[in-house]
């Protein structure tokens, strides 16, 4: 506190710590050398001699400030979910290395896009205990057992926290393959939007159908069967003029959603019939392949649960600990609602209809700013993407030169 530094202007420090780096150099040494004692926390492990358990872990996120939840081999603009747990995890030493989830036994349920928040994403690994094998598998033994969520939901953001914890998952159990179904909520304001038409177009999706032309053709997955089954999809009215795409499903492809709702959002504008979802899952007629349009935003899109056999999950407990992530998680509910008061405040100051030709229309997506085509073009009327046939045929071959 009694620093000569304490009022020193920001130009001035910086001007100080080029002398030094001058003075450094002219030295003949890289760096000024500290020997700075570890501290007990940061002292080596031997994993060897502790017993691990196989754990499952449910937990939310809120995903506007993350590269998508799975962690990436190239570095990322941005960081991921998965990659700030495995963080958190490797910190309070309860897995050895952050950088090979393989290691640990590692599994997510549903991979989500760069944006995308979920509320009920579920991973699986193997962590450190305290307990013996033998001790692991009594209940009453629980309360000896390391305090899982509380330490790391000391550790993880104030936009990523784990809510639940399942200690015996069942034998053999697998975050993505033991996964039953997904559910997925898209929210968006219903402004100029028939919502009606809307919701008649959404029963379309509901069964099992081919979703070639509602995905993201991907040459590496070799994937050839796009069948997929929707046990549910419907529009939920919300509040304040917002509305909810609720679906439902046993799997999905590659943005698989987005395009589900850019379908939609083109019917409820009445750019086109609520029949033409029906036409596009029919493969064999008027669309043997994907036209192409863009698909909706990520922002709206959330994994709102993932559906597992019968499990014992327990619940983060009251207590002080506990407390103290709630706070968190409520500050920063506050924080955006206030945000989003003062936004309203100000969208109310400029509202005006748009200034755009009356020949312009502005494609929804989801975000509020869309794109602005002179003329609508139809669906049926559009170019078509390749095959996914073309597609892992022309990977093949890729891959075979490379060899």
């Amino acid at each position: 506190m009694g620093s000569k530094y304490v009022d020193w202007t920001r130009e001035a420090l910086i001007e100080r710590i080029v002398q030094l780096e001058k003075t450094i150099q002219q030295s003949g040494s890289s760096a000024p050398k500290f020997h700075k004692q570890k501290s007990k926390g940061q002292r080596p492990i031997d994993f060897s001699k502790y017993s691990t358990r196989k754990i499952a872990l449910r937990f939310s996120y809120l995903g506007w400030n993350y590269n998508g939840l799975a962690v990436q081999k190239d570095p990322t603009p941005l960081p991921t979910v998965e990659g700030v747990i495995l963080q958190a995890l490797e910190q309070c030493r309860l897995i050895s290395d952050a950088s090979n989830p393989q290691g640990c036994e590692f599994s997510r349920c549903g991979r989500t896009d760069r944006g995308v928040s979920a509320m009920n994403q579920v991973i699986s690994l193997r962590v450190r205990s305290n307990l013996t094998q033998e001790e692991q598998g009594v209940k009453s033994n629980d309360p000896r057992e390391i305090d899982y969520l509380n330490i790391l939901n000391c550790l993880l953001p104030k936009d990523i926290k784990i809510h639940s914890i399942c200690l015996r998952p069942v034998e053999g159990f697998d975050a993505r393959f033991s996964c039953i179904s997904r559910h997925y909520k898209y929210i968006f304001h219903g402004e100029r939007l028939d919502i009606a038409k809307m919701e008649e177009a959404a029963h379309h999706y509901v069964g099992e159908h081919d979703f070639r032309n509602f995905c993201k053709l991907d040459g590496s997955k070799q994937i050839t069967n796009y069948k997929r089954t929707m046990l549910q999809s419907r529009i939920l009215e919300l509040n304040n003029g917002f509305y909810c795409f609720d679906l439902e499903g046993s799997a999905f492809l590659w943005h698989q959603v987005r395009n589900m709702v850019a379908v939609l959002f083109l019917v409820g504008q009445g750019l086109e019939s609520p029949g033409v979802v029906r036409e596009l899952l029919d493969v064999s007629h008027t669309f043997p392949t994907k036209p192409v349009f863009e698909m909706a935003s990520d922002l709206p899109l959330v994994l709102y649960d993932c559906k597992f056999p019968e499990m014992e999950w327990i619940e983060a407990i009251e207590g002080t600990k506990n407390d103290r992530t709630n706070t968190t998680i409520y500050s920063n509910w506050l924080e955006l609602q206030i945000r989003s008061q003062i936004s309203t405040m100000m969208l109310e100051k400029f509202r005006a209809e748009s200034k755009h030709s009356n020949n312009a229309i502005r494609i929804n997506l989801g975000d509020g700013k869309g794109r602005v085509m002179a003329q609508y073009v139809p669906l049926d009327k559009r170019e078509l993407h390749e095959s996914y046939e073309v597609i892992n045929e022309r990977f093949n071959n890729k891959k075979q030169r490379t060899k």
